[in-house]
């Protein structure tokens, strides 16, 4: 087990009445879960998301905390949110990295793996 080290899992919904693909909006939502899998507490400070749509149009995103908070998190705890986010089109991921301060001091990354959003059976 690492020292510091967050693990990051999502799920993901379309929101077929939030969106409106008459006028390109295709909004998604993300469910996501962070859990301190290393054995130091640490802190999640800010965020920075990559989102691609399918066109290949990136928006990058960046602040502090996820959703209005900083969760602390003990070894072992982990904390859950929902946020969306909203596509020119109807398929596109998302990826990015949470950056944190252990209670020592150290700083680290948390890798958020790439996910895809995509209309229900619309992918292979």
């Amino acid at each position: 087990m690492a020292a510091y080290e967050f693990t990051v899992s999502i799920r993901t919904q379309y929101l077929e009445d939030q969106s409106d693909p008459d006028r390109a909006q295709y909004v998604f939502a993300y469910a996501i879960t962070i859990k301190n899998t290393g054995k130091v507490a640490a802190q999640l400070i800010s965020r920075h998301w990559v989102i691609t749509d399918a066109n290949n149009h990136v928006e990058e995103v960046r602040g502090l905390g996820v959703v209005g908070q900083q969760p602390l998190l003990q070894p072992s705890e982990q904390f859950d949110y929902t946020s969306g986010a909203t596509l020119k089109t109807p398929q596109g991921s998302m990826a990015g990295e949470y950056f944190c301060v252990a209670e020592d001091g150290e700083q680290f990354v948390a890798k958020i793996p790439e996910f895809v959003l995509s209309l229900p059976r619309t992918l292979h």
